[in-house]
């Protein structure tokens, strides 16, 4: 299993910390009638680092295509798909919003939607309210990026901290060419992404369908001129 380069630090702390509180119990029950205590609470430490380990993972996902569709960027369930004005940007312009939520079991790694070019990309910080309130899209610390397709199309996507999760790491760059499916960033800890699409687009999914990050299609982009 391969592990991403965001959780090697933790990863190295939390085993340490596993280690030492390990040694304290160990001193404190080594006693022959405390054994079975002991042994458990190590049990208990090493599923407890696992846990950590595997919420760094990076899975082996292939990479698809397609220039018209738009990919979930994040493992997760979506929450919301809803007609918003999105004004941080574009100026007050109608888009249609999906909402994933991650829990802390997902795979964190977030993936790029679209591929284009980055146009913006802001970190604002902000608060800690669960990733499924409603005013985490604008309260939360959070950041913002737009990708502009080869075919002139907006997607705007946010990463959104939730109570839980309160580091978000993005790679992103204004003016960076970037591919379809391609790493952009990891939330640690629960979390939720945002991702705001022409209205006209195609929507390929319900509120409460599961969604595989780079696998699952959510929209078919589709122009105002494709409809007349």
């Amino acid at each position: 299993m391969k592990i991403n380069k965001e959780g090697y630090k933790i990863i190295f702390i939390t085993g340490l910390l596993c280690l030492a509180m390990w040694g304290v119990i160990y001193y404190l029950l080594r006693s022959e009638s405390d054994s079975a205590v002991m042994w458990l609470s190590g049990i208990v430490l090493i599923m407890f680092w696992f846990f950590i380990v595997s919420f760094f993972r990076e899975p082996r996902r292939v990479k698809i295509h397609d220039n018209d569709l738009i990919f979930a960027p994040c493992d997760g369930r979506v929450v919301v798909t809803e007609r918003v004005i999105e004004d941080e940007y574009l100026g007050g312009r109608e888009m249609l919003q999906i909402s994933i939520f991650m829990s802390i079991t997902n795979v964190h790694i977030n993936w790029f939607p679209v591929g284009g070019t980055v146009k913006y990309f802001k970190y604002h910080p902000g608060r800690f309210l669960v990733a499924w309130h409603p005013k985490s899209s604008t309260e939360n610390e959070r950041t913002t990026t737009v990708v502009e397709t080869e075919n002139g199309d907006i997607v705007m996507f946010r990463q959104i901290a939730g109570v839980i999760a309160r580091r978000i790491v993005s790679y992103m760059k204004e003016g960076k060419h970037v591919k379809q499916n391609d790493i952009c960033g990891f939330i640690k800890f629960g979390s939720r992404i945002d991702l705001l699409i022409p209205k006209e687009s195609e929507l390929l999914v319900e509120i409460g369908d599961p969604v595989t990050g780079t696998q699952t299609p959510l929209a078919r982009l589709r122009s105002s001129n494709d409809e007349n």
